[in-house]
C-alpha cells in the first residue's frame, strides 16, 4: 500500500491549482512519490506570452536544488578516496592556500589577521568555509563591494555572467575570509567553490562527471547546466514580481534563456535545469540510500552522513531565516531536526530554489515531494506556493 488518501490528492490538486487561478504563479508542476506510486499535476502556461499548456516533462532552472547534487557528487570522489572530508583544499586549489581572515565584517580589507586553520572539504560542503552571503543589511562593507566587483556573490543565477573556474577562483583567492573557517554558517558560496573543487579531483570538467556518474546512471536525461537547442521549447520562462506594480516581469526568458547555451562556469550552487521525473530519480535514490535498481551510486554509510545535521547551535544560529526553526543542515542540504509543523518530519531533507523550486525526502514516511514553479522567490522565507504544497503533500497520507 502506498498510503496516499485519492480524496485528499484530489484536495492537493484544487489547492495547487488555486495558485494559478489567482495568478501567484503563470504555472506549476506538482509531484508526490510514495512507495512507488507517483502523481503528477501540471498547471497553467510555460509562458505568459504563449499559451503552450505546463507539462510533466517541462524544464525548470532548480537554481539552489543543484547543491545535493554537487554534494553527491563529492562524496562520490570520498568514496573512490580521491577526496577526504577533513583534508585542506590546498592541495587541489592553491589559491586558497594561507588565508587571511578580516578582523571586523564591515572593516576594511587589509586589517586581517591569518587562517587559524585551512579550509576543509567538510568546510565547503556545509557551508562553513567562512565566506558567503552577509544577512543583515551590509551593501557598504569593503569585503562585499571587493566581492560583487570580482563577481564572486551574484545573487540570483546568472549563468552567463561569471568567468571559467580558474578565473573566478582566482578573484576568490584575492579576498580575505568574512570569518575563520568553521566558524559559521554562510550561504552559498561555498557549494560553487566544491564544484571546481570536483572538477580539479575527478580530471574533467564538472558536467561530465555530473552527467557520467550521477545523471546517466539515474537516467535524468534532461538535467545539466544548459537546454540543448531540440529541448528549448520545453523550457519554461523565469518571471519575477514588480513589488510596486505586482506585474510579472521576465527574469529570463525561454527562447534567449541564459541556460540555452554551456556556461564558461557551471556553478555547482545553483547552475542546473531538470524536470519534475528527473529531480525524482535523484531524490528516490538518497531515500534509497544510495541505490536506483541495480546501480548503485553511494553506499549507505554515505548518504546517512550527508543527511544528518552537521552544524553545532552556534553555526545554527547564524544561519538566521535562510534554514528557519527546527532545521539544520547536512552536505549540501537542509535536515529538519524537529517537528513544529505538518510537513516537518524529523530527518526530511533536501532544499528549495530561488528561482521558484523546492525538492525534499522524507525516510520517515518513504515520501519525495517536488514542486517547481518558475517564479523567483521574492524572500529568504518560503512563498505560500511552497508551503500550500508541503501541507497539501503532507495531508495526503493515508496511514
Amino acid at each position: 500500500m502506498t498510503g496516499l488518501s485519492k480524496t485528499r490528492l484530489e484536495r492537493m490538486r484544487d489547492v495547487m491549482a488555486g495558485h494559478v487561478e489567482r495568478g501567484d504563479v503563470p504555472g506549476l508542476v506538482s509531484l508526490v512519490s510514495r512507495r512507488g506510486e507517483v502523481h503528477v499535476e501540471a498547471f497553467g502556461v510555460k509562458s505568459l506570452d504563449a499559451s503552450d499548456p505546463m507539462r510533466r516533462d517541462t524544464i525548470f532552472r532548480i537554481a539552489s536544488m543543484t547543491k545535493p547534487v554537487t554534494a553527491v557528487a563529492a562524496m562520490i570522489l570520498v568514496e573512490e578516496c580521491r577526496l577526504r572530508l577533513d583534508e585542506p583544499v590546498d592541495r587541489l586549489l592553491p589559491e586558497l592556500a594561507d588565508r587571511r581572515v578580516l578582523v571586523r565584517l564591515d572593516g576594511p580589507l587589509d586589517q586581517t589577521v591569518p587562517a587559524r586553520r585551512p579550509i576543509s572539504v567538510r568546510d565547503l560542503l556545509t557551508l562553513r568555509m567562512g565566506f558567503g552571503y552577509i544577512m543583515e543589511v551590509s551593501s557598504d562593507y569593503p569585503i562585499q563591494k571587493a566581492a560583487s566587483a570580482l563577481q564572486v556573490l551574484v545573487g540570483a543565477p546568472k549563468p552567463q555572467s561569471l568567468p571559467a573556474p580558474d578565473e573566478w577562483i582566482r578573484g576568490i583567492g584575492t579576498l580575505p575570509l568574512m570569518h575563520q573557517p568553521g566558524e559559521r554558517w554562510m550561504y552559498d558560496l561555498g557549494l560553487d567553490v566544491l564544484g571546481v573543487l570536483i572538477a580539479r579531483a575527478a580530471g574533467q570538467p564538472l558536467p561530465t562527471f555530473l552527467r557520467e556518474r550521477v545523471f546517466e546512471p539515474l537516467g535524468m536525461d534532461d538535467t545539466g547546466f544548459s537546454v540543448p537547442p531540440e529541448k528549448l521549447g520545453r523550457l519554461a520562462s523565469c518571471y519575477e514580481r514588480d513589488p510596486r506594480t505586482g506585474l510579472f516581469e521576465v527574469y529570463d526568458g525561454a527562447r534567449d534563456s541564459q541556460w540555452s547555451r554551456p556556461p564558461a562556469f557551471p556553478a555547482g550552487a545553483s547552475g542546473l535545469v531538470s524536470t519534475a521525473d528527473d529531480y525524482l530519480a535523484f531524490c528516490q535514490m538518497l531515500l534509497d540510500k544510495g541505490r536506483c535498481g541495480r546501480e548503485r551510486i553511494l553506499s549507505r554509510p554515505s548518504v546517512e552522513l550527508m543527511t544528518r545535521d552537521q552544524l553545532t547551535p552556534e553555526q545554527r544560529a547564524s544561519a538566521g531565516i535562510i534554514l528557519g526553526e527546527g532545521r539544520g543542515w547536512g552536505f549540501g542540504m537542509s535536515v529538519v531536526t524537529r517537528r513544529d509543523d505538518l510537513a516537518a518530519t524529523p530527518g526530511r531533507f533536501g532544499w528549495d530554489g530561488g528561482l521558484g523550486t523546492s525538492g525534499h525526502s522524507d525516510p520517515a514516511e518513504e515520501l519525495v515531494g517536488i514542486l517547481l514553479t518558475q517564479r523567483m522567490m521574492d524572500s529568504p522565507e518560503p512563498p505560500r506556493v511552497f508551503t500550500d504544497f508541503w501541507t497539501s503533500a503532507y495531508q495526503t497520507i493515508d496511514d
